[in-house]
């Protein structure tokens, strides 16, 4: 008898849920990029408003909490990641009163809402920055070297590409390891802890119920602020600690704020938590961000730069559960975001393999996020024109070379090894606004266009298309995190790995097994159980299982 298995299967019943307590420790968080998922009064940006009313989808598909990308008062000279007001909300993505209720709406339908916080650098126009007399105690100043001051005062280079410093009419620099619009906060003044507390206690009151905190690693740099003596310092990124990035000193930061959360969690009945965007060489290093005392989650950036292969795939696993679990915190999986070329490219360009990844990451012991429209199977938009791009290191790292983050660009990457630098260095791709119906831009993303223009051949991505689909990855998606809920075994658990071919990976769960076949072409192995799901069609004839190359199978035992 043969047996196939298309992608997905019915969802089968199966009573608990298996989740412990903390409910990060298992949860499917989905990142909103605001002004990029739906557009309520038609100007093009994605609005408050318009992810509210796209909450219900979400739902839908099955996510337990939403992560919504900045949306403070901002100059976008960063796509808001440079705040002007931290309590205040961009007439760009609506009012204060939006934000309260997009919460409240969340909350309705059982999902929780985190927010980001970003503290390593305020936007240049902020008021503490508008006056030179705060400016130079809450942002890091110093003299510039040379004869009157007229080089930078180190070799540090911004993320962004180029250096580090800006020189201000007066003769002396401040740092800014992102954009010149975006100085860095001087961490060494109390005053500066004292008002980001502040800040985090007026989102808690309107409700939200955590924070991602963007560059968690960046906070204190080294005394002395030592020259690095090496180019192209971006690349080094989560790959050695530089006197900028992963200091120990960050820290004591973290641990005052878990104070905080617990505190107010605990005198209102919930649970808030505190999830660091964190980039550090090892993942024993990583794992001190999310210490009993210190943050819930850190995302897994090793996971997110693992090669598609069995070998290198397994190595990276281990290395993740065995030092989260050294801390006792669940280890947190991550596939795409904002920052990031989108899986499906970065994959070799294959959406098999993306497909794969995802089911594999699904199937992990912890919590994962998903980044909006990655459950579409979404590619990097490649080909944007130069005069619509807004990504600063467009314009900072030059429009040839220079990467705008850590990695490498696609081109130079060996097929299927996920790295993390932006296409081509430059991040607008990944940030292209969502496609939900139509044939046409801007396929019900508003009423009027899209801020950056969405590609003609996206009208058989959309959601609409995608919904009833058995074959979508929409579809894909649902069936996943409708079984990962409730299957017992699937979230925070135990996990053992099982024999397996060359080029295969295989471990179980309670109650599951999960098969993926790195290679390219298919394999052959004795059926280990009943097939749930498979990211491509997978036969069972007999007591054989053929699984299909780059594929992923969930198996009932």
């Amino acid at each position: 008898m043969t047996q196939e298995l298309t992608s997905p299967s019915p969802a089968p019943q199966a009573p608990g849920t298996g989740r412990g307590p903390g409910w990060w420790r298992d949860a499917v968080i989905y990142q909103v990029y605001v002004r990029s998922f739906a557009d309520s009064d038609g100007d093009g940006i994605g609005d408050l408003r318009g992810a509210r009313e796209r909450l219900p989808y979400l739902k839908d598909l099955g996510v337990d909490a939403v992560w919504l990308t900045p949306f403070y008062a901002s100059p976008q000279a960063d796509g808001g990641y440079d705040v002007a007001d931290y309590r205040a909300v961009d007439p760009l993505f609506g009012t204060l009163q939006d934000a309260d209720d997009l919460i409240r709406t969340a909350h309705d339908l059982g999902l929780r809402v985190i927010v980001d916080i970003v503290p390593n650098h305020t936007s240049d126009r902020h008021p503490w920055f508008q006056d030179p007399a705060l400016a130079r105690q809450r942002y890091i100043f110093r003299p510039g070297k040379g004869e009157s001051g007229e080089l930078p005062p180190n070799d540090w280079e911004s993320v962004f590409g180029g250096p580090a410093w800006a020189r201000t009419d007066r003769g002396d620099w401040y740092l800014h390891l992102f954009a010149p619009e975006q100085p860095d906060l001087n961490w060494d003044n109390p005053e500066v802890h004292t008002e980001f507390e502040a800040i985090m206690r007026f989102w808690l009151d309107l409700g939200v119920d955590g924070f991602r905190i963007d560059v968690a690693h960046g906070m204190i740099k080294a005394p002395g602020l030592p020259d690095i003596g090496h180019g192209a310092q971006a690349q080094l990124i989560g790959a050695q600690v530089l006197p900028f990035f992963d200091q120990d000193g960050v820290h004591a930061i973290h641990r005052a704020w878990r104070r905080l959360l617990d505190g107010y969690g605990d005198a209102r009945g919930k649970q808030v938590i505190g999830v660091a965007e964190a980039w550090a060489p090892t993942a024993e290093r990583l794992a001190l961000y999310v210490r009993p005392d210190e943050l819930h989650q850190a995302f897994n950036f090793q996971f997110l730069n693992a090669p598609w292969q069995a070998d290198g795939l397994r190595s990276v696993i281990d290395a993740s559960l065995a030092a989260t679990a050294s801390v006792g915190a669940p280890t947190t999986w991550v596939l795409s975001n904002h920052d990031v070329v989108r899986h499906t490219t970065r994959l070799g360009g294959s959406l098999a393999r993306a497909r794969a990844a995802t089911l594999l990451m699904l199937a992990l012991p912890g919590s994962a996020y998903l980044y909006q429209g990655e459950e579409l199977g979404l590619p990097e938009v490649t080909d944007l024109p130069d005069e619509v791009r807004q990504d600063p290191a467009f314009f900072r790292g030059g429009r040839e070379t220079g990467p705008a983050g850590p990695g490498t660009d696609t081109e130079s990457a060996p097929d299927g090894v996920a790295t993390a630098g932006g296409q081509d260095g430059f991040r607008d791709g990944c940030r292209v606004p969502l496609p939900w119906s139509g044939e046409l831009p801007p396929y019900g993303f508003g009423p009027g266009g899209s801020w950056l223009p969405q590609p003609a051949d996206w009208g058989g991505l959309t959601v609409a298309a995608q919904t009833g689909d058995p074959a979508s990855t929409l579809e894909l998606y649902r069936t996943a995190l409708e079984l990962r809920r409730r299957l017992p075994g699937l979230g925070d658990g135990p996990m053992s790995w099982a024999p397996a071919p060359d080029g295969v990976l295989a471990f179980t769960r309670p109650g599951l097994l999960c098969t993926v076949n790195t290679l390219g072409h298919d394999v052959g192995l004795p059926a280990p159980g009943t097939p749930l799901l498979s990211s491509a069609p997978v036969t069972v004839d007999d007591a054989t299982a053929r699984l299909p190359g780059d594929s992923c199978t969930w198996w009932a035992i």
